[in-house]
């Protein structure tokens, strides 16, 4: 049974900083690359920040710098952790596993939102 679960999302005021997680389980997590995408209400679904399975990161232009994507293999888990949080930041945040051996192995998280207001 594949399943991604997330948790950290909330609401936080600019400025401030959440860390956001992925637990995954019936993958093989060391052969998946991990990303994480976010949609905002009315908008298309987009990357945010990618990891591959040698730790090679990459990042949406409007999360450069304060956006970090890690991964712990013993815990099968990837975080985001989101510094310098803004409004333009508020949206689901979904986890992905992309197997590397296969494009057809994808997984989705359910998604977790983060609001970003005063």
């Amino acid at each position: 049974q594949v399943q991604l679960v997330e948790s950290g999302g909330g609401l936080v005021q600019p400025g401030g900083s959440l860390r956001l997680s992925c637990a995954a389980s019936g993958i093989i997590f060391s052969r998946n690359t991990m990303g994480w995408y976010r949609q905002a209400p009315g908008k298309e679904r987009d990357l945010v920040a990618r990891i591959t399975v040698v730790g090679s990161t990459n990042y949406a232009n409007s999360v450069k710098g304060r956006f970090t994507i890690s991964r712990d293999s013993a815990k099968s888990t990837v975080y985001l952790q989101m510094n310098n949080l803004k409004p333009e930041d508020t949206a689901v945040y979904y986890c992905k596993a992309s197997d590397i051996a296969s494009r057809s192995l994808e997984v989705w998280g359910q998604g977790t939102l983060v609001t970003v207001s005063s």
